[in-house]
């Protein structure tokens, strides 16, 4: 066992020096394509600091030190509620509880307390507050509906304006159809893009981890006709007007990068224009929608895991957890969903 001194000491301090040390890379068993270890982003650790300053403050206000606590105590502080209602729904316990299982694996502390109460924990049956959501097939057809813009024309070679509204078009198309993260979509290159269509009209997107999230794995998966015809289209008007760089979605004339942000609000206005509710609005819930899609389809969990790009087959359970939020006007309060308008509380990856 390592020495819990400095930890009980200085916690926030000895968790910093943890959390950018390979140490930390060590514990969360990632690794690159090549074998590496994947490496904290300067984004996630600054959550993860945020996480521990939270629990460090709860550990002071208990008179607990890091050494001496228990399994029943980091239950205590995971399960905490005010004027009855749970501080952290399950999903954001389950990380805290994860984190800090790094934390004792680390200092050799065994038993590990918290992977003791991570065990303790039924995943099966987590509360409805963190089941993530998705869209029926018909909400899925009524947000393609109100895409604002046309569908790019294959033979457009001038009067470019509006472009930007073909553009966040097609983004939007892709991510529902392809299933791919909001940053996957934002840092999407041309290269990326299969040239040749399949039989079926489908094409082949080979998604590298390059100028995307550092959770993004390489993977691969098909895009359907549907949303193929409407990239190629795109790609046409796109190398027309002489954008440069390899962004597929550039920001810019200058080929500069999209925000996230940006992205984030052109989903929410397209779910507010198709009526639906505006909560877990976003490219998450196209995600959802197209993991369950297949789910239902019968793909099993190993072979979602690579389609998605996704380290674990396990991830793919959370999936099977997604349910369907109804619309505003027709929510019925014995429904699956119809009180379901809290969002989990984490930063966006």
């Amino acid at each position: 066992m390592r020495t819990l001194t400095s930890w009980n000491a200085d916690p926030i301090r000895s968790f910093k020096q943890f959390l950018t040390s390979e140490a930390f890379a060590e514990t969360g068993r990632r690794t690159r394509a090549d074998g590496t270890l994947r490496l904290l982003s300067a984004a996630s650790a600054k959550i993860y600091v945020f996480m521990f300053g939270s629990f460090a403050d709860w550990m002071a206000e208990q008179r607990l030190s890091f050494s001496t606590l228990t399994q029943a105590d980091l239950e205590r502080f995971v399960n905490r509620t005010v004027k009855g209602k749970r501080v952290l729904n399950s999903k954001i316990a389950y990380r805290y509880l994860r984190l800090l299982e790094r934390c004792y694996e680390h200092l050799e502390v065994t038993p590990n307390p918290a992977q003791q109460a991570i065990l303790a924990i039924d995943r099966a049956h987590m509360t409805k507050d963190e089941a993530g959501r998705t869209l029926s097939d018909e909400q899925l057809e009524r947000f393609f509906a109100a895409l604002t813009a046309q569908a790019p024309h294959p033979g457009r070679t001038s009067a470019f304006a509006g472009w930007k509204r073909r553009r966040d078009r097609v983004m939007q198309v892709v991510i529902a159809l392809a299933g791919l993260r909001v940053s996957e979509a934002v840092g999407l290159l041309v290269p990326e893009v299969g040239r040749q269509a399949a039989l079926d009209g489908s094409i082949m997107l080979a998604i590298t981890p390059e100028e995307k999230h550092d959770t993004s794995h390489e993977h691969e998966v098909n895009l359907p006709r549907r949303g193929a015809e409407e990239l190629r289209a795109w790609l046409a008007e796109r190398e027309a007007m002489a954008i440069p760089g390899q962004f597929v979605f550039p920001a810019n004339l200058s080929g500069g990068r999209m925000t996230r942000k940006t992205v984030y609000m052109q989903m929410r206005a397209t779910f507010e224009r198709a009526g639906m509710d505006l909560a877990r609005s976003g490219g998450r819930t196209l995600r959802n929608t197209f993991a369950r899609q297949q789910l239902d389809k019968g793909t099993q969990p190993e072979e979602l895991k690579d389609v998605l790009g996704l380290a674990l087959a396990r991830s793919v359970e959370d999936y099977k957890l997604t349910r369907v939020i109804p619309d505003p006007d027709s929510a019925d309060p014995e429904s699956p969903g119809a009180d379901d308008d809290n969002p989990p509380l984490r930063s966006s990856r």
